[in-house]
C-alpha cells in the first residue's frame, strides 16, 4: 500500500512522534510511506492532486483545511485519514482571544465528517471527533516514543536533586504561570535545580535555573542526566486535548514524574507507582521532598519506563497502525 502524509513539515514535532516514527515498521509490512508538506499556497493545494496519484492512502496530520482544498484532496484520495494531537478546533490556553474559534471548528467538522478513519492522540480527542463521524471510523493511537533513544537513568544518591522539563518557546508560557509554585519548591527543598531543556528560557526566584539548549541529537541524554521530570498544564479543554509527549520522554528514559491532574497526565502518572499527581504548591513541594530518596525515584522511574515499553512505545503505536491499514486494504479492493 502506498500511504502519502500531508503534514505542516517533516521536522515538525507531531510529524516526527506520530507519523515518520513508523516509517520503518509500515515498510517491513510491504508499505511505502511517502511523507510530503502540504503546499502554503492556495494554487500549491489546487494542484495538490497531482502528487496524490497513485496513493492509496492519504493521511492528513493535524492540519484543518479549508472547505475548498479538502474537498480537492478528498476527490483523489481513495481512502483518507485525519491524525490529530491536539484540540485543534480550539485556540491554545494562551491565545489573547480564547479557546473558542468558530472557523477552526467548522473546519474540523467538515474535516472529520469527509474521513474515511480518523486517528486521535487521546479518548477525548475521540469523543469530540465522534460527535461528527460514526464511532467506528474514529481510532485512538497514542503519541508514542522509542524508549531505545534514551539511556535509562540509574538514580545513584548524589547531593540536591534535579528536576527537568523539556518543550518550546510556546510551552513555555505554562510554567510562567506555574512560576509560583516552582519558587515555592525552590525555597522549601534545599539544592534543588530545575534544568530547562528549551529554546528559551525563564528566570524564577528562589530556584536555580540550569540552562540547556534544546537540540535533538542530545535531548534525550539530556533528559536521562536529570533525576524528576516536571508537566504542568492549564487546566482548560486546550490542555485536556494534549497527549503528553514531555511526560513520555521523561518515563522513557526512566525518570518518576510530577505533574498537575489534567487530560492524559492522570493516566500516565500514578501516585506511588511511576511518579506523583500534585495540584497545590503544598502537593508539588511534598512531592518533590518526596523524590529526594533515590531509591523511590529508580523504583517509580523502571515502572515507568516498561509502562512506556508496554503501551507507549513506536513498537506499540506501529502495531495499532498497521492493523488500522490492514482493515483499510479490503475496503481499497472493493472501491478499485
Amino acid at each position: 500500500m502506498r500511504i502519502v502524509a500531508l503534514v505542516e513539515s517533516e521536522e515538525h514535532v507531531c510529524c516526527r512522534y506520530r507519523v515518520a516514527a513508523f516509517r520503518d515498521s509500515f515498510a517491513a509490512a510491504g508499505h511505502q510511506l511517502d511523507i510530503q508538506p502540504l503546499p502554503r499556497t492556495p494554487f500549491g493545494r489546487l494542484v495538490i492532486g497531482r502528487r496524490l496519484a497513485g496513493a492509496d492512502a492519504v493521511i492528513v496530520q493535524r492540519k484543518l483545511l479549508p472547505r475548498w482544498a479538502l474537498a480537492v484532496v478528498r476527490r483523489h484520495a481513495r481512502r483518507l485519514l485525519f491524525d490529530f494531537d491536539d484540540a485543534v478546533w480550539l485556540r491554545d490556553s494562551y491565545s489573547a482571544r480564547g479557546l473558542d474559534d468558530p472557523r477552526r471548528a467548522r473546519r474540523f467538522r467538515a474535516m472529520v465528517a469527509a474521513c474515511n478513519q480518523v486517528i486521535a492522540g487521546n479518548d477525548y480527542l475521540a469523543a469530540e471527533a465522534a460527535r461528527y463521524t460514526t464511532i467506528d471510523r474514529v481510532s485512538v493511537i497514542p503519541t508514542c516514543v522509542d524508549p531505545a533513544i534514551y539511556p535509562l537513568r540509574s538514580h545513584g544518591e548524589r547531593e540536591g536533586i534535579r528536576l527537568v522539563w523539556v518543550g518550546s518557546h510556546s510551552t513555555l508560557r505554562g510554567l510562567e504561570r506555574f512560576g509560583e509554585a516552582l519558587s515555592a519548591i525552590g525555597r522549601a527543598v534545599p539544592q534543588v535545580r530545575l534544568k530547562l531543556i528549551c529554546d528559551q528560557f525563564l528566570d524564577l526566584p528562589d530556584l536555580t535555573i540550569e540552562r540547556c539548549l534544546w537540540n535533538g541529537q542530545t535531548e534525550a541524554s539530556e533528559i536521562a542526566a536529570a533525576d524528576v521530570g516536571i508537566s504542568w498544564v492549564p487546566d482548560d479543554s486546550w490542555s485536556r486535548g494534549k497527549c503528553g509527549l514531555k511526560v513520555l520522554q521523561y518515563q522513557a528514559a526512566g525518570l518518576p514524574v510530577i505533574a498537575n491532574p489534567v487530560g492524559v497526565q492522570s493516566e500516565m502518572v500514578r501516585d506511588n507507582v511511576t511518579g506523583f499527581l500534585a495540584t497545590t504548591a503544598g502537593d508539588w513541594v511534598a512531592s518533590v521532598r518526596r523524590l529526594t530518596d533515590a531509591a523511590l525515584r529508580r523504583r517509580l522511574g523502571e515502572t515507568a519506563r516498561r509502562e512506556v515499553e508496554t503501551r507507549y512505545s513506536v513498537a506499540a503505536g506501529a502495531r495499532r497502525w498497521l492493523a488500522l491499514l490492514q482493515e483499510t486494504a479490503p475496503l481499497l479492493r472493493q472501491s478499485g
